[in-house]
């Protein structure tokens, strides 16, 4: 899929036209690993994104309707969204300033050792803030994942084939549905979107995949980020959560991994690593 081509004399402009009052603030590019939006700070507190692939063209109306409504009941800080930029002759997307969050991305090795309790801390929060009736996500935290059977066998078959992994996508179908209503999910917790201060969980960002649905699309992060010894700690954490959530939560957990690990495996390390990261935990041997 083309990416729109973004750069610092682009961002400049679309500020100066659009929200003079932050002219001639400096604007520098931010490397990342995510392929959805590109990020540059403009000044010191606050940061433009802009996305830069079709399939994220709504994140940043979608993020300036959920964030401000989840993020006062939430334990760590998240990008507030300041302003909605409209598309123009030279970029098509709406786009945002949101405030800048510091903290770094850290592999779990190498944050403190209470992070799954306050990733706990954080799916139940997120989770607790009424979701009004709104309808459920149609992506991830839908209501079946049987829309995705045959892409993710695809997946699994361009990857090795492994059986044990249909096995483990297999089970989260037959698992009982969520019947009772949706919760508010961010849906993409993995290390790339997570912030550490001196190891200690400070922020979330990247709200783009967020919505309303199966609380088990949060709880993959089990998967997605923690190692056998957090994972175990976070599902003590939340023991509300049943078999059938947990089979549902590993069903998405390779879901993402397995359609990720193929389109990225060739042009992005980092979001290939964590598919890749993922799946091991998943199924130790997977790839044997």
């Amino acid at each position: 899929m083309p990416e729109i081509a973004t750069d610092v004399a682009l961002v400049r402009d679309l500020i100066s036209t659009q929200f003079p009052r932050w002219r001639g603030l400096p604007v520098r590019e931010v490397a990342h690993g995510g392929t959805s939006n590109a990020l540059y700070r403009l000044g010191d507190s606050l940061a433009v994104r802009l996305p830069r692939r079709e399939w994220s063209a709504d994140d940043a109306a979608e993020e300036a309707l959920i964030v401000p409504l989840v993020a006062p009941s939430l334990p760590v800080a998240v990008p507030e969204p300041l302003e909605l930029g409209e598309p123009t002759d030279r970029y098509p997307y709406q786009w945002s300033v949101v405030r800048w969050i510091d903290g770094v991305m850290a592999p779990v090795e190498a944050v403190d050792e209470d992070v799954p309790f306050r990733l706990a801390e954080f799916v139940r929060a997120l989770q607790s803030v009424d979701a009004q009736g709104r309808p459920w996500k149609s992506s991830r935290g839908r209501v079946s994942g049987i829309e995705d059977d045959s892409a993710v066998r695809s997946c699994i078959a361009q990857i090795g084939g492994s059986p044990r992994l249909v096995a483990i996508w297999e089970e989260s179908l037959a698992a009982p549905r969520w019947e009772r209503p949706g919760r508010w999910l961010h849906a993409d917790l993995h290390e790339g979107n997570l912030l550490f201060t001196g190891g200690a969980l400070t922020g979330v960002i990247d709200w783009g995949s967020a919505g309303v649905g199966d609380p088990a699309a949060d709880l993959m992060t089990a998967w997605l980020y923690l190692d056998s010894g957090g994972r175990k700690a976070f599902q003590r954490e939340l023991a509300e959560f049943d078999d059938a959530d947990w089979a549902r939560a590993r069903g998405w957990a390779l879901h993402l991994a397995v359609l990720a690990l193929p389109y990225y495996r060739e042009t992005n390390r980092f979001l290939a690593g964590i598919a890749r990261r993922t799946l091991d935990g998943l199924c130790p041997g997977w790839d044997d």
